[in-house]
């Protein structure tokens, strides 16, 4: 039986609308954790919240006190270009941390960790490859992630100019960046919430329909992988 972590920032809403009441509810070094369990595999949802900060914090959790063996990160993003229209979905192929910046320190550009040969982190290809074999209409993306709401279209335009990235959120480097330093496979899959000319309100507005799309597909692939 596989042991799934579920990385929710904040899209718990969802969760709980698509599986219910689960099996256990406990608090863990200040996160709640939910437990999901079927005859294939047991899902811990962890509801980390927003903030590249504490998605590494509870990633770090699914890993070390849930012994998780794959963590899924599903949620709301949004868009940088006019094809990521509202509602669609994708997968993350690699993640730039776009305000992470040693370069006056290091002779590294900016965004990129020293232990990558460039500014973009990839995420497992086999889960990738997998998730699309699953489910063929997604899109696969680099994704911006910072701490940071970008809510204008002009702000959206420029991140995909300095890093082609499709989408924007502010969870997903942490993830990866997580996972990859104790070897644990990890899958992105991620829904829009705020086209390339929304913002806030617009964010607001879709965020429960766009997360419950998002988990929908997710949670198929899960099912099959």
């Amino acid at each position: 039986m596989k042991n799934i972590g579920l990385l929710v920032a904040v899209e718990m809403d969802a969760v709980l609308s698509r599986y219910g009441t689960p099996q256990e509810k406990q608090r863990v070094d200040g996160f709640e954790v939910l437990r999901y369990e079927n005859e294939s595999y047991t899902v811990y949802a962890v509801n980390a919240g927003a903030g590249e900060i504490a998605a590494a914090a509870a990633t770090q959790l699914l890993i070390s006190v849930f012994h998780v063996d794959l963590v899924v990160n599903f949620g709301v993003v949004g868009a940088l270009t006019p094809e990521m229209t509202l509602a669609r979905t994708c997968v993350v192929e690699s993640v730039v941390h776009y305000d992470f910046d040693a370069s006056e320190w290091v002779n590294a550009e900016p965004g990129r960790y020293l232990q990558y040969p460039t500014p973009f982190i990839p995420t497992t290809p086999a889960l990738v490859d997998k998730a699309c074999a699953i489910e063929p209409t997604l899109h696969r993306v680099i994704c911006a992630s910072a701490d940071k709401f970008v809510g204008t279209e002009e702000k959206k335009r420029a991140l995909h100019e300095r890093w082609q990235a499709d989408i924007c959120e502010m969870e997903a480097a942490g993830i990866v960046l997580t996972c990859a330093r104790r070897g644990v496979p990890c899958l992105l899959i991620k829904t829009v919430s705020d086209a390339l000319g929304g913002g806030a309100e617009e964010f607001n507005r879709e965020l429960n329909r766009s997360a419950g799309v998002c988990l929908e597909i997710a949670d198929r692939i899960i099912r099959e992988l």
